[in-house]
């Protein structure tokens, strides 16, 4: 056995659901658009390397093998997608779902413009 990542998340909805999806983008593909999740989502790249960023923190790179998570709650997650264009991304995710809640919200221009503040500074690629 290998644990391939180990965190406290802030907190877990009451009587959350749990949820676990396969994510495929193809070369290039931008994923999904800036939203945030009812509670925290941990995942793990199976192939490829994804672009991911949430509120607050650096863009980065997440590569084949790699693990990633976040909060979840009022965390916007701005990138999920296909860090490479001459390959497919591939991962698994994770979820606890607050009830009643969707899994998955997006965020509207309007909201990303009042917290543009909260964005770490982005590096060009």
């Amino acid at each position: 056995m290998t644990t391939l990542q180990d965190v406290k998340p802030p907190f877990i909805p009451e009587n959350a659901s749990g949820m676990t999806i396969l994510v495929e983008w193809p070369p290039g593909d931008p994923g999904t658009p800036a939203h945030r999740h009812s509670g925290p989502a941990f995942g793990y790249v199976l192939e490829g390397e994804m672009r991911f960023e949430l509120e607050g923190e650096p863009e980065r790179v997440v590569g084949t093998g790699e693990t990633f998570w976040e909060p979840g709650g009022d965390v916007i997650h701005y990138q999920d997608g296909n860090a490479r264009t001459d390959a497919r991304c591939r991962f698994v995710v994770t979820m606890l779902c607050a009830p009643g809640q969707p899994m998955l919200t997006v965020v509207d221009e309007e909201e990303l413009a009042q917290r543009a503040h909260l964005r770490a500074p982005r590096s060009a690629h």
